[in-house]
């Protein structure tokens, strides 16, 4: 039986539940629920969504690097 390796490629790929948050002066807002401080935004929804995926790396990497617990998505998040 082969164990699945689960490094930043791995964890990158999984799809976590984004919530996007409109700011009062037409910015936004991104954000992951279940990666605690994954923030992410910008001027546009786009720009919020990069800012958000590099986030998103960064926390993953120091995560492994901590030997951190990272959650992982629930089912119903993965198929939402």
């Amino acid at each position: 039986m082969t164990m699945e390796v689960k490094d930043l490629n791995y964890y990158m790929s999984l799809h976590y539940k984004i919530e996007l948050i409109p700011e009062a002066d037409g910015s936004w807002g991104a954000v992951i629920p279940d990666l605690p401080g994954c923030v992410g935004g910008g001027d546009t929804i786009m720009e919020a969504l990069e800012m958000l995926d590099d986030a998103k790396m960064g926390w993953f990497a120091s995560s492994l690097k901590h030997g951190d617990p990272i959650p992982e998505p629930t089912l119903a998040d993965a198929i939402a």
